[in-house]
């Protein structure tokens, strides 16, 4: 055994499916077990990468660990072992990849590697790409099956190498292993009150306008439930409000969840990519319209008379009625993923209103009374006097919304979207509330 610690950095990614296991169970479980011979040496790292990327398993997560060790060999054995045992392998979209990445390795790759993540956050990877950079850096990585996992676990690398990126915390708490598959036991009126007692050092953890639980998975993966906020003590107190079934395992996380990290500010429709985040200003062209399925939908015009189709899809509940009351001629900023040519829509900010106009018969000037149609294009006739006008009255009426921020509900977010509650006070001239 050497006398001598290296520092390391495990990033690894792509070992969940859409039924089972999670990355972060995987990041957890090794730290614990690894404790033996190796000292976790500052916060487990999760990030989220591009949100759009189709071949994504749930959440399109990476994870990293820092530790420091004498038995390096001993360290890689383990995980890698770990990896091949516990990933769903027997899914055709899970594609693990692991990286190494030691001491004297860290200021050669550092520079390269964090600007490796902000792009794998906003821009599409191939995995050839990953693997060239890694091959090229002199990297110990290994991969399965297609190999996709090294994008995020080189990301992940990325992010722990260089710190000075917005960050939020989440702890997350894991079941114990017999009962993965089955309904979760978590008491929802401890949820409200752990929300209650920690808002707005805490978010999503419930939605209070329409009543749901936010923060327990659906899936079949070893997640209880994830609590998110802006500092690892914060999380932790909103835990101590919580009663469920027995945890097997903790662990809490520095991640970019939270900070818009996704999105890309343009000036031009013409910029917009499939498969990209973006942050777009420009005028609404045409009435939303709601579609069957309930998605509601319109047009926005940008700086160079183009359009593009802006979304707020059904399961935005409550934000679809905001979006509902927007008319041609506003002015708004939309932030937002686009897919199939559709910006699906994470906040608005509604810069400026169009004056909304109510078009009536009009008055008669004798009587009072409303004119009545005298046919078309024959304009309004007075019954009782016998009075006609070819002009229709026309006043302005009260908009049922105002200029300012707004944002999805909780059950709706994204996890790199940001809240709005993280937002300087200065950038909400409206704060809608929860």
């Amino acid at each position: 055994m050497s006398s001598e610690y290296t520092k390391m950095i495990v990033g690894i990614d792509d070992t969940d499916s859409r039924d089972g296991m999670c990355t972060t169970y995987l990041c957890a479980l090794l730290r614990d077990e690894l404790s033996s011979y190796a000292k976790t040496i500052s916060d487990p790292i999760l990030v989220r990468l591009n949100p759009t990327i189709p071949y994504k398993t749930r959440g399109n997560a990476s994870v990293a660990l820092f530790l420091e060790c004498n038995e390096p060999e001993k360290v890689m054995d383990h995980v890698v072992q770990r990896v091949a045992s516990m990933a769903c392998m027997e899914n055709e979209n899970t594609n693990p990849g692991i990286v190494f990445i030691t001491g004297d390795q860290f200021e050669k790759v550092r520079k390269i590697l964090g600007d490796f993540f902000r792009h794998a956050v906003k821009e599409v990877i191939t995995i050839d790409e990953a693997k060239e950079l890694a091959s090229g850096l002199g990297l110990n990585f290994k991969t399965f099956k297609n190999g996709r996992g090294l994008i995020g676990a080189l990301s992940a690398c990325g992010a722990m190498l260089s710190p000075d990126w917005d960050h939020t915390y989440e702890y997350i708490a894991y079941r114990k292993p017999d009962v993965w598959g089955t309904p979760r036991v978590v008491d929802d009126d401890s949820l409200f009150e752990a929300d209650r007692e920690t808002y707005p050092d805490t978010w999503d953890t419930v939605d209070l306008k329409n009543e749901m639980v936010v923060c327990v998975p659906h899936a079949g993966d070893p997640v209880l439930y994830g609590i998110r906020g802006k500092d690892a003590s914060s999380v932790k107190k909103a835990v101590s409000f919580i009663s469920s079934e027995p945890v097997e395992r903790v662990c809490t996380y520095r991640t970019n969840q939270g900070t818009d990290m996704h999105l890309i500010p343009v000036s031009s429709i013409s910029e917009i990519q499939e498969m990209h985040s973006y942050i777009l200003e420009g005028l609404v062209c045409c009435e939303p319209k709601t579609i069957r399925g309930g998605h509601t939908i319109f047009s926005l015009k940008g700086a160079a008379g183009d359009t593009i189709d802006c979304a707020a899809f059904e399961p935005t509940k409550n934000f679809r009625e905001l979006i509902r009351k927007l008319i041609p001629g506003d002015r708004i900023i939309v932030y937002g993923s686009v897919t199939e040519s559709t910006m699906n829509i994470e906040k608005i900010k509604i810069i400026g209103l169009s004056p909304k106009y109510e078009v009536r018969n009009p008055l008669c000037p004798s009587c009072g009374k409303r004119m009545k149609s005298a046919g078309s294009d024959q304009g309004y006739r007075c019954r009782k006097c016998g009075t006609s006008s070819m002009v229709t009255e026309r006043s302005e009426v009260k908009r049922e919304i105002e200029a300012g921020f707004y944002e999805v509900p909780p059950c709706a977010r994204r996890h790199l979207a940001k809240q709005l509650l993280r937002f300087e006070k200065d950038e909400l001239p409206v704060f809608p509330g929860r």
